[in-house]
């Protein structure tokens, strides 16, 4: 078992490691052994669809658990409701699948909560251990096939071994990189009889993530910092989830150094911070895109150098020295070799790095970055975000997608689908606090965003949730939302319907000709590209009020902010808002796949200027 992650999370209450303990020996079930250890490391949630390996654990749920069970619709829905949960609350999601189809439905979200370093816990039924290997009805090898998208997973023999395993899953799932967890529990296991008692001994030898820094290296890196002309603050999701938001801004403030913020961290630093450049990336502004690129010194936190980040690798940021930090050391030189390598948790290493630059500060030696800020701050000034509004009168879905952001109360909590919207989330509301964006960003998983708001809201009871959807997402996940009406769930969701799966349509208009195969989605290939509404397939409206939700449409702008204000003064149901809004809007910025991020086109064909220098 390796410590393969960015970021270290505030670890859920767990058990103490250690020797025999005085606790009660109780006599019960493996079933009963698995529903009293979930209670104990702290579960109060778990998603889930019973089937025939599992329903063992199903039963003792029924006898005054403290443990909430969400029946949802669909496994992928548990696994992603689960990811919502989790990055909501800061605690360990928990979902539940039987043998087979069930468990492997959850591959997809257990993936997605890999790539994004969110801690899950999936709970699955397995077949009688002598039928293992036979092929026995639902059968599969989940252990084999989840091995390369978990942090570690177990299969369990034996029915004394589950409170440890369970209290051991907890502790891999949210220390270190957080990450998904899988269990795997065979059906007689959990009707075996066996004893309970708490806490259990943890015993995980190698296990042992490092969380404070070197500090030689962060001497290095407060006296870099100090030494340049053009330092950037590269900041990743890791940040967020080591809790270390306070002291980023601590160390922003202090150094006067640019900050930029991935599409993880969106929220981990204030986007109306003077110091805040935006988001770098394949979408990002043009101002955090070109500060990486012309920086003589990037200082990443809890970041990868993933490649929507670097564009063309070799030609990214040629000019920087590299500090990397990560919990993580697989990921340090992984992409790109750092200068000065720090292996730790985040918030360890930017306060740390906070005492380190006062101490250089105090010395005398202070970073003029009087420079760069003129630059930055041409950048910023001359290619802000921006979008034009539709000739035709239609709705713009950028500024669909920033009303909502403005109307929305305080303490929202944005769950994005993947796409278009996904873009004009990050870029059109502004996110002041950490947590309250939500995306699938490493996997980029169409159908994250409705059960993954679900899940958050199921955590985070008091606060409004939004979903920002599209109408191509909407459709692989939507049936969570019969499972929100039932369990009084009342997310809202934002269908930014243009017909279309709209991100591929933009790239079949930018680079294959307008050639727009297989990619309109209300109507079928002898149809018009603009549908009438009576020809609409489904009716989002209707669909969603035959799913136990209020279900509004609009199309006309003059009625946007009312309709997303009745939105909002709903909160005793789901509420589904279908926005019909122009199909050929795109997403501005852009670094076309595989080129260089100097190739950045602030609108179609439209590149920025930045002088002949590599300084200007």
């Amino acid at each position: 078992m390796t410590e393969q992650a960015s970021g270290s999370h505030h670890p859920q209450p767990r058990p103490r490691s250690g020797g025999p303990q005085s606790a009660p020996v109780e006599h019960v079930t493996g079933a009963q052994s698995l529903i009293r250890s979930l209670e104990e490391v702290g579960a109060d949630t778990v998603f889930g669809i019973p089937g025939g390996t599992i329903l063992p654990a199903y039963d003792p749920m029924m006898d005054s658990s403290k443990v909430r069970h969400v029946l949802v619709r669909h496994e992928q829905g548990a696994g992603h409701a689960a990811t919502g949960y989790a990055q909501a609350t800061g605690k360990v999601g928990v979902c539940m699948a039987t043998s087979g189809p069930g468990a492997t439905n959850l591959v997809t979200p257990i993936g997605d909560a890999h790539m994004d370093s969110v801690p899950i816990v999936a709970i699955t039924g397995q077949v009688a251990s002598k039928a293992i290997g036979t092929d026995a009805f639902q059968e599969a090898d989940i252990c084999g096939i989840t091995m390369p998208i978990t942090k570690h997973n177990f299969l369990v023999t034996k029915a004394e071994d589950i409170p440890r395993t369970i209290a051991e899953a907890f502790h891999i799932a949210s220390t270190g990189r957080p990450g998904p967890v899988l269990v795997d529990i065979p059906k007689d296991v959990l009707q075996a009889q066996t004893t309970f008692s708490w806490p259990p001994q943890i015993d995980l030898p190698g296990y042992r993530p490092v969380t404070k820094p070197h500090a030689k290296q962060i001497r290095e890196a407060a006296r870099l910092i100090t030494q340049a002309e053009r330092p950037v603050l590269y900041v990743g999701g890791g940040v967020i989830k080591a809790q270390a938001t306070a002291e980023l801004k601590v160390l922003a403030e202090l150094t006067g150094a640019p900050v930029t913020t991935t599409l993880m961290a969106l929220g981990a630093f204030p986007d109306s911070h003077h110091l805040h450049l935006g988001m770098p990336g394949m979408h990002g502004t043009v101002a955090a895109v070109t500060a990486l690129q012309k920086a003589d010194l990037i200082v990443a936190l809890g970041a990868r150098f993933d490649d929507r980040v670097t564009g063309k690798l070799d030609s990214f940021a040629p000019y920087a020295k590299i500090v990397h930090a990560d919990i993580d050391p697989a990921e340090i030189g992984k992409n790109r070799v750092a200068d000065v390598p720090i292996v730790g948790d985040a918030r360890e290493v930017i306060a740390d790095l906070v005492v380190a630059v006062q101490a250089e500060h105090d010395a005398g030696r202070t970073g003029d970055y009087t420079g760069w800020w003129e630059d930055l701050n041409r950048w910023r000034e001359t290619y802000p975000l921006g979008y034009d509004q539709p000739t035709d009168g239609s709705l713009s879905p950028q500024q669909v997608i920033q009303r909502i952001g403005q109307l929305a109360p305080e303490d929202t909590i944005f769950a994005a689908g993947v796409g278009q919207h996904q873009m004009w989330a990050a870029h059109f509301i502004d996110y002041e606090t950490p947590a309250t964006w939500l995306n699938s960003g490493g996997a980029g998983t169409m159908g994250y965003a409705v059960p993954a708001a679900m899940g958050a809201k199921a955590g985070a009871e008091g606060r409004t949730v939004w979903a920002i959807d599209g109408d191509g997402c909407f459709q692989m996940t939507n049936q969570e939302l019969v499972t929100c009406a039932l369990n009084n769930i009342p997310i809202k969701v934002a269908i930014i319907n243009n017909g279309a799966l709209g991100m591929v349509r933009q790239w079949q208009t930018l680079f294959y000709n307008q050639r727009y195969s297989n990619t309109v989605l209300h109507s079928g290939p002898d149809a018009p590209a603009q549908a009438n509404l009576g020809t609409r397939v489904p009716d989002f409206v209707k669909l969603s009020e035959a799913m136990g939700c209020v279900g509004l449409r609009c199309e006309d702008p003059a009625d946007l902010d009312a309709v997303i204000e009745k939105a909002n003064s709903i909160n005793d149901r789901p509420v589904v808002v279908d926005f019909i809004v122009h199909e050929d809007a795109m997403v501005w910025p852009m670094v076309a796949a595989g080129t260089s991020n100097d190739e950045i086109l602030a609108a179609r064909d439209t590149r920025p200027d930045f002088g002949d220098g590599e300084d200007d």
